[in-house]
């Protein structure tokens, strides 16, 4: 007689192979184009000035701008930019973003399947979760690498990963980092990250600017917790280090009032209050990337000595250093507890 235990663990013998019991971790950054030249940058931004969660315009009075207007002007002047970061292995942040991911695969061992992706761009949100679901990932933490939660950024990944999930027959089950802006292993990284780079400097800063990525103060207005969070950080921040911060917002786009007070603006204003030593991080990228290496190290330094200034200095964001992947480690095993 046939049990029912037979019937459910005898399988035909053309039965397809079905991976099973494995765990997935997937690193999630904002995104890159494929080359800094001006088709690419024009196909990322497509994508990305398309996102709703980015720009929150109806679509029908957006769309004719960001096609008729900005792809047609904006991709030139980005792809130039790219140059001048661009390195032999691509784009910083893809690099620095596979860099981590690397790492952790080395942290976590076999029993956690490590890959990387990018919400606009490549590789792709959807296809990394469907290569971690085909090697067998039965359940997949999610990281979005962003320490301070917006619905521009965050919240946009949740719908990428949603999406490609919605077109599953069956999918893993999910959990995502939450927002880490406050954690106190973020802020010891950043605290230890921030003091070698003070340390190694010929100079003794007269101002020192913690630079976040802005966003329309608009989002703020709408209940978006992300001006908070930066606050937070920096507070936090500057009380474990002993030393005053000075907080900007980077990256204005657009004639909407954004949050401030400017990066651009700040660095202008130093030199005439005496201030012509200045040294600048950004602890709202978890890796180096466009805003941080081309606007802050490059037109950053620019702004600051035409204005007046003397000496700058651009402290790099804490992208696979040990104490980075000591923090997402410790973030990480935290959130997969009873999975690991």
């Amino acid at each position: 007689m046939t049990t029912i235990s037979d019937q459910t663990t005898t399988l035909p013998a053309d039965h397809p192979k079905v991976a099973f019991g494995k765990t997935g971790l997937l690193l999630v950054n904002l995104g890159t184009p494929d080359a800094p030249d001006t088709r690419s940058v024009r196909r990322y931004l497509k994508e990305f000035l398309s996102d709703r969660r980015v720009v929150e315009i109806p679509s029908i009075v957006w769309q004719p701008i960001l096609r008729g207007i900005i792809l047609n002007t904006r991709p030139r002047k980005s792809a130039e930019a790219y140059s001048l970061v661009w390195t032999e292995e691509g784009s910083p942040l893809a690099v620095h973003t596979r860099d981590q991911a690397h790492a952790l695969q080395k942290r976590l061992g076999e029993g956690v399947m490590v890959d990387w992706a990018m919400r606009y761009g490549n590789p792709s949100v959807a296809s990394r979760i469907n290569r971690l679901k085909d090697a067998g990932c039965e359940r997949i933490l999610v990281a979005p690498l962003y320490p301070q939660f917006s619905g521009a950024t965050t919240a946009s990944v949740h719908d990428a990963v949603f999406d490609a999930v919605a077109a599953m027959r069956w999918h893993p089950a999910l959990r995502f980092l939450p927002p880490y802006h406050d954690d106190d292993a973020y802020i010891a990284a950043l605290k230890d990250s921030v003091e070698a780079g003070l340390a190694s400097l010929d100079f003794e800063p007269d101002a020192i600017i913690a630079s976040f990525h802005g966003m329309p103060q608009r989002t703020l207005e709408l209940g978006d917790p992300y001006h908070c969070h930066c606050q937070k950080t920096a507070r936090l921040l500057s009380e474990a280090m002993g030393r005053e911060l000075t907080i900007a917002f980077q990256s204005r786009f657009g004639p909407a009032k954004w949050l401030e007070p400017a990066t651009d603006t700040i660095l202008e204003s130093l030199p005439g209050q005496g201030k012509k030593n200045v040294a600048i991080f950004a602890p709202g990228f978890s890796s180096d990337c466009l805003e941080t290496c081309e606007e802050l190290a490059i037109r950053g330094e620019e702004q600051f000595t035409e204005a007046g200034g003397e000496k700058f200095a651009y402290i790099p964001c804490l992208n696979a250093s040990e104490g980075s992947i000591n923090m997402l480690e410790t973030l990480i095993r935290r959130e997969m507890s009873g999975w690991i």
